[in-house]
This record gives structure tokens, C-alpha cells and sequence, in this order.
């Protein structure tokens, strides 16, 4: 089969491969849409990443699909059934999994390889994170479950109350996923980003107001500006930049809460104001990847159709275009875009 093989720092090589063959317990699917995440894009960037992957491997994370093959011992399942598997499963039995923490579990089952014709589902994800597809949702659309699990985690996490002014920074695919859910659960949302045309989809999403970033000289004081003077009640890094992290803390008022939520580059710091920290009583969570309860709810929440999510899919291409779709997010000129493996150049 023809699949995406990640070298290294912006190394990907479209390269024949033997096709997959599921052992026990694991399933093949036949890829119908496999959707670009900006984590993706870092990756690919980095050449890596510290707990998804190791080049050189087969690349990317998010894929909806057939069942073209089934291993023994796979029970529910059968060839024809249309699916899509989240890139991660739990051990269920680790200290963490026995809380119910899952996202912190250290033996997470990890899959790459959505950018081919097709993938090999482990056991694990087949047993706790393989999904069926509704009929009437799109592909390209169900392929979407994995970030928009992450998001639904991220606002679960962000302490929200309905009414709270929520400043959102980033306007990738998962900054206009978290203004979309925001909106969706009643909070009133300020999104900054870089780019206008993607703060406009903010706006048709639920930002009550966006700002371009490059027309402001100082964000907190933006916000401040727009929130009688103290500040958001909550605050969403969505950029994985250290500089932003910094700013997503000077946007918050006194009891906030500052998710920092965007990976940023491995060994690198920012700088805390232990006074503001303190008096302001803040509250500065991480928040990492997803559940599987997070990964119903983003299917089912697709499924309803409530957010129009399909404004992020800039545009559908084959997978011999994956590597200029790759300089295309660089440049920012697309936010998602639909791989069709079968689909002819």
C-alpha cells in the first residue's frame, strides 16, 4: 500500500509498504478520510514527538474507515462496518486508569498511520476506543472524533460556568474547536489569532468578538479592556508557543482559570509572577490529550450536527498531495484538510 513514512524534521516520504495484517484481537480498516491536525503540523516540524511517536514511522493520527479485515478473537466487529478508532487506548489497569485518569496513563496504546491506504487498529483501541459511524455522518467529519475529544476533555477540566468570559488564544483547528464548544455550553468567547479569514469561522462558531494579534500591541490589556478591568474568567492557550503561555496568565483575573493547553517544544520554560499566582489565587492547569468517554462525546456531539464543524475542513486532496498540504498549514493557508486515499491526483 502507499502510506506516509515520517523521517525526521519535515521528512515525510510517501513510500510503498506491505499492507497490514491484524493479529489477534486487532482490526484493519480501509481509510475513507484521514484528517491534518496541527499537532501534525509541530511533529512534522520537530521530526517527533515525546509520547506519540518515533521516526521513522508511519504518520498521522486521525482516520475514519471500513473494516476490511478482522483477527481472531475480535468480538462486535466484522468486515464492512464503518468506524473510526481514536489513536490511543489506556491499559485500564495502571495506578492512573484505577482513577479514572486516563490521559496520564504511562502505557497508553499508541497508533500512527492514518496517512495511508490502510490502517492496523491494536487490540486495545479495539476493545476500548473503535467507534461505529452513524450513517449520515460524513467521513470526513467522524475522522474528526480524536481533536475534538481532546477539546471536550480540555473544556471538562476548565472549570466553565455558563455566562463566564472566556478568552481563547490560537485560531488552529483546536483553538476554533474550543471556541465552538465554549459557544455551544453558553460561555461568551474572545478568540485572538493571526489570521482573519480563520477569525472569521471563529465568529461563525460563537466568538461573541475576535482580535488579530498582529493589530494589538498588548492582549491582556484587550482583554482587560473587555472584561471591566480584571480579566477572563477562564483562559485557553491554544498555540503551544512558551511566550503565549506567559500571556494566557497576564489575561486572567483573580480566581481564574488558565488552561495551557497547547504542547510546547520539549525542554522549554516560561516564567511565573509567584505574587499573582498566589494572591490572584489562579488556578494554571495542563491538560493533556483525551478518554474515552471524551471520545463518545466527540462522535456523538459530531453526530448531532449542533456545531457546524465542517467550516474547519478547508479542503479534501489525495494522499499524493500530503506533503504540500503539509507547506500549505505551514503557511496557514488551509486549518484541516480531508485525505482521500483513493481519491485520484
Amino acid at each position: 500500500m502507499l502510506a506516509a513514512v515520517l523521517y525526521g524534521q519535515t521528512d515525510l516520504r510517501l513510500e510503498q509498504v506491505a499492507d497490514p495484517t491484524p493479529s489477534a484481537g486487532e482490526v484493519v480498516i480501509q481509510v475513507a478520510a484521514a484528517t491534518t491536525c496541527g499537532t501534525d503540523l509541530k511533529v512534522w516540524q520537530r521530526g517527533g514527538h515525546a509520547k506519540m511517536l518515533k521516526p521513522p514511522t508511519l504518520f498521522g493520527h486521525e482516520a475514519a474507515g471500513r473494516i476490511v479485515a478482522v483477527g481472531s478473537g475480535v468480538q462486535g466487529w466484522q468486515v464492512g462496518d464503518r468506524v473510526v478508532a481514536n489513536n490511543s487506548a489506556p491499559c485500564m489497569n495502571c495506578f492512573f486508569c484505577q482513577r479514572q485518569e486516563y490521559s496520564l496513563c504511562p502505557n497508553l496504546t499508541w497508533n500512527n498511520g492514518t496517512f495511508a491506504q490502510y490502517l492496523k487498529i491494536p487490540a486495545p483501541i479495539v476493545q476500548h476506543n473503535l467507534l461505529p459511524i452513524p450513517d449520515d455522518l460524513p467521513d470526513a467529519l467522524a475522522s474528526m472524533t480524536e481533536p475534538l475529544a481532546c477539546v471536550l476533555h480540555g473544556v471538562a477540566r476548565s472549570n466553565v460556568k455558563s455566562g463566564d468570559r472566556v478568552v481563547v488564544l490560537g485560531d488552529g483547528a483546536i483553538g476554533l474547536m474550543f471556541v465552538a464548544v465554549l459557544a455551544h455550553q453558553s460561555a461568551s468567547v474572545l478568540l485572538f489569532g493571526g489570521n482573519d479569514q480563520r477569525l472569521e469561522i471563529g465568529k461563525k462558531l460563537g466568538a461573541v468578538e475576535t482580535f488579530n494579534y498582529h493589530h494589538l500591541t498588548d492582549i491582556p490589556s484587550a482583554v482587560k479592556e473587555r472584561t471591566d478591568g480584571w480579566g477572563a474568567d477562564v483562559v485557553i492557550e491554544a498555540t503551544g508557543v512558551p511566550a503565549v503561555w506567559e500571556s494566557a496568565i497576564a489575561c486572567a483575573r483573580p480566581g481564574a482559570t488558565v488552561n495551557l493547553f497547547g504542547g510546547c517544544p520539549r525542554d522549554t520554560t516560561i516564567t511565573v509572577n509567584t505574587e499573582q499566582l498566589h494572591y490572584s489565587e489562579l488556578t494554571l492547569k495542563g491538560v493533556f490529550h483525551n478518554t474515552p468517554k471524551y471520545v463518545r462525546d466527540a462522535l456523538s456531539l459530531l453526530a448531532s450536527r449542533a456545531i457546524p464543524l465542517e467550516l474547519l475542513i478547508s479542503e479534501h486532496q489525495p494522499l499524493k498531495h500530503l506533503e504540500q498540504v503539509f507547506q500549505d498549514m505551514k503557511n496557514r493557508k488551509v486549518i484541516k484538510v480531508a485525505i482521500d486515499p483513493s481519491m485520484a491526483s
